[in-house]
């Protein structure tokens, strides 16, 4: 919906990646969990976004 929304969902994700890859690059699990914990949360907030927009476009189609 928001486009604020979806850069920070996406800078979520990119934040979990980057966690993700220290752990491996360092051998820290804990990291490399909370790197994958990031990226997932940023990847469910991303696709209840696209339920959002998808719920506005048939609500503005009825509209029409």
């Amino acid at each position: 919906m928001g486009t604020e929304d979806k850069m920070a969902n996406k800078a979520e994700q990119i934040k979990g990646k980057a966690k993700k890859a220290t752990g491996d690059v360092t051998g820290d699990d804990e990291m490399r969990a909370r790197g994958e914990a990031d990226e997932a949360k940023g990847k469910a907030k991303q696709a209840g976004e696209r339920v959002k927009d998808a719920a506005k476009n048939v609500k503005d189609a009825f509209k029409r």
